[in-house]
């Protein structure tokens, strides 16, 4: 990957290069580049061996603020060059729009670092495959009710991410991603559960090892059996790590630059607001070495910064790329392409001291189907789970809804426990929401 930079970041001069000759008044390419291998195990038995090879180059231009994109899989410079006229002959057929454009270039990125996000598998494929194997076989051979699998997955990717554009930005970097899973079915009497678990890091050192991830499927679907219905009711919900994640990344979606602009979110007019309680924060640190969502500039070559997303409660910033920027007001935050590692605010609670904080209530550790509607706020999606009575986990619980409004949502969280998941971009622990409605039976 590494070897192949020159020749990746070549290409996107020339076509940027090219660009410049036909006459466009502003260009901007990426180039992206991906490699790796998936292996899948099941039952002890080899069931899948894939490579992949997969890259592509999008180049948009700009012609009196008219804009053009095209791409291509083919890096030759015949290709590059047919590409670039594509671009310029959309370009000169679509409507004319004031905001379109470059990042402004003092927005940009001059001295991007080093993240240390490129860590490429050195294990071959056998090796892979047995690291598959040893994880099911731990999980099949641990608890007699787990009767079936899945079966174990590994994944080991790399990267390469080159932008440039007519501003004189060209930049790129390496970065890498692996992961192990096992998902498994347990059967108690005529009932049958499914679960799974996994690891994931930059390294493949970084993963927690197979009998983790093993030991922890198994206790995930063996927890389930035995769930039942609960009445309808309103109660105490506290969402666990692995969902709480979720209820901020609608946080995301709502404090985007293209829901504000297009006035479909519910946090409208929320700057500078207080939209959590007090005592919540949630920060924004892009440069995190080996950092799951670390980025040394964003998809646009827009600068990452350590900020504050939410302090005391109050929402300090907005997400925007360079167009929703422009459409605001406003100035970019280098959000093109997403977050950069959000860490939330938590307490001095484990989910144990959670439970017990609770009381009695709803312990949700799986969300079903996309109830949000990030206009109104209004949020009701499938759940299950364990039902808590006196702190204590007493039964798991199924086919149930959970609905509310993700402001009052937000304003009623009473604690965050310190149970944060290190898997997850956006880390957070367990959160405790005084009241949701819960409809079963």
């Amino acid at each position: 990957m590494i070897e192949q930079k020159k020749e990746l970041e070549n290409a996107v001069s020339e076509a940027l290069t090219i660009a410049k000759k036909l006459g466009v008044d502003q260009a901007e390419v990426a180039l992206g580049k991906t490699s790796g291998i998936s292996v899948n195990t099941r039952l002890g038995e080899v069931e899948n061996i894939e490579f992949n090879n997969d890259g592509g180059m999008g180049i948009s231009v700009y012609i009196n603020q008219c804009k053009g994109s095209a791409s291509t899989a083919d890096l030759s410079l015949q290709a590059i060059e047919s590409t670039v006229k594509a671009a310029v002959d959309i370009a000169r057929y679509t409507s004319k729009d004031i905001f379109a454009g470059l990042l402004d270039e003092d927005c940009l990125e001059k001295n991007p670092l080093d993240l240390d996000l490129y860590h490429p598998c050195k294990q071959d494929t056998a090796a892979l495959l047995a690291l598959a194997k040893s994880c099911e076989d731990i999980a099949l051979n641990s608890d007699k009710r787990i009767i079936n699998s899945d079966g174990a997955q590994v994944n080991s990717h790399s990267s390469m991410t080159i932008y440039g554009n007519t501003h004189g930005f060209l930049h790129s970097y390496a970065s890498s991603r692996h992961s192990l899973s096992c998902v498994l079915i347990a059967q108690q009497g005529g009932e049958m559960q499914r679960g799974y678990s996994y690891t994931s890091g930059r390294a493949m050192a970084d993963l927690f090892a197979p009998q983790w991830v093993a030991e922890d499927a198994v206790k995930r679907t063996v927890q389930r059996l035995g769930a039942t219905k609960i009445k309808t009711q309103q109660a105490a919900v506290i969402f666990a790590p692995e969902v709480a994640s979720g209820l901020f990344g609608h946080l995301v979606g709502a404090i985007s630059g293209t829901s504000l602009y297009k006035k479909s979110s519910f946090l409208l007019d929320s700057l500078d607001t207080q939209i959590f309680p007090d005592w919540l924060d949630i920060s924004e640190q892009p440069h995190l070495r080996k950092g799951i969502a670390s980025a040394p500039f964003d998809q646009e070559g827009g600068k990452t910064i350590t900020r504050n997303i939410v302090e005391n409660g109050v929402l300090q910033t907005y997400l925007l790329t360079g167009y929703a920027a422009r459409k605001l007001n406003m100035h970019s935050t280098g959000h093109a392409g997403g977050i950069h590692n959000w860490f939330v605010k938590t307490g001095e609670l484990d989910l144990l001291g959670l439970f017990k904080e609770m009381g009695s209530g709803l312990f949700v550790t799986e969300l079903m189907g996309q109830g949000v509607n990030l206009v109104t706020g209004d949020y009701s999606r499938g759940a299950s789970g364990f039902w808590i009575e006196n702190g204590v986990i007493a039964y798991p619980v199924h086919e149930i809804t959970i609905a509310g409004n993700l402001k009052e949502m937000f304003m009623n969280i009473e604690a965050i426990g310190n149970d944060i998941d290190p898997r997850s971009s956006l880390k957070t622990g367990s959160i405790l929401i005084k009241r949701m409605k819960i409809a079963g039976q």
